[in-house]
């Protein structure tokens, strides 16, 4: 499940395995160590997939590997330093419920009141190209687009935006990587479509490539330090291996519009689920840990299961669509 959610969006693979080892009782920076080595190995599979498919922008990734670098160093010094105050788990908690809640319903609220609408689906032309259209960058991308503050970088999908955005885009995602112990998927995926402005493709493929370097850097940083437990990562990339694959092919199959409501559902399930198990301490109340468990695990298998329905669907479609002929 975590590998075709993984590949599909960009992210949640540390979305997901980061809180269920919290809920399983491993220490914070065992956490969120072992779960930046998991996005690390998950990243290069689903990369491989995206890059066949031509929805990479090199220059775009290379771009943010600075910004991100720096944010990552410091997002690890936050948790060792708050480890050894007690406050690690808790703060982590609620960021991300704050996070995860806030990003989910913007872009649930998007998609199912039309305001982010778009004709679904994005064309690829014979070379792997893929554009996107003028009426589907969002007004927010647009405003950010028009001020050329040198260096400018060209990018795939037609887009042109200033070096310095995407720097700070990057330094705020690798932040958050190394504090949260995430590949910062769940921020800089709608961050590369919304304010950047790249088509969600490429914003995904874009995206995981990034994080092949962030979480390798994070891996790193936190091994050095004890926080990578192989025996937690290797399991879980023998287990993701596959469906990092299909969910990476399926971004060609199944519509933009689904990709976008799908993100935002699994994060709205990811944010209550949080909120369960930081109030199963607070209350003392075991049960709102067993249901965080059981939420985390349900929101992934549901959107999981529908990115492999809506690709089985589409793909029906499509071989169905050449029979049907018309005359003139």
């Amino acid at each position: 499940m975590i590998g075709v959610l993984f590949g599909f969006f960009g992210m949640g693979g540390s979305f997901l395995v980061t809180p269920v080892l919290l809920v399983m009782g491993y220490e914070p920076t065992v956490a969120v160590g072992s779960g930046l080595a998991f996005v690390f190995g998950t990243s290069v599979i689903a990369t491989l997939k995206h890059r066949d498919l031509g929805q990479v922008d090199y220059k775009l990734g290379v771009s943010m590997i600075i910004g991100t670098t720096i944010g990552l160093e410091i997002g690890k010094e936050l948790v060792v330093g708050l480890q050894a105050q007690g406050s690690a788990d808790a703060l982590i908690s609620v960021i991300y419920v704050v996070l995860l809640g806030g990003i989910g319903a913007f872009f649930t609220y998007q998609e199912l009141t039309g305001d982010d609408d778009t004709d679904g689906g994005v064309s690829h032309d014979a070379d792997g190209d893929v554009e996107a259209d003028a009426d589907d960058i969002p007004d927010i991308a647009k405003k950010i687009q028009s001020y050329h503050i040198p260096p400018m970088l060209n990018l795939r999908g037609g887009v042109q935006v200033s070096l310095w955005v995407i720097l700070a885009v990057a330094f705020v995602t690798g932040l958050l990587s190394g504090f949260l112990g995430v590949g910062g998927g769940f921020i800089r995926m709608p961050a590369l479509f919304y304010i950047i402005g790249v088509p969600v493709p490429i914003a995904v493929g874009t995206d995981l490539f990034e994080i092949v370097f962030s979480g390798g850097i994070g891996t790193y940083l936190y091994a050095s330090t004890g926080g990578v437990k192989l025996d937690i990562v290797v399991p879980l990339l023998a287990g993701s291996a596959l469906g990092a694959r299909l969910g990476s092919a399926a971004t060609s199959i199944v519509h933009e519009s689904e990709i976008k409501i799908y993100f935002g559902l699994m994060l709205l399930g990811g944010a209550v689920a949080v909120a369960f198990r930081q109030l199963s301490g607070y209350l003392g109340m075991e049960v709102l840990n067993t249901a965080s468990f059981a939420l985390i695990i349900l929101s992934a298998l549901l959107v999981s299961g529908a990115v492999v329905y809506s690709s089985i669907k589409n793909l029906r479609e499509e071989e169905a669509g050449p029979t049907v002929s018309s005359s003139d």
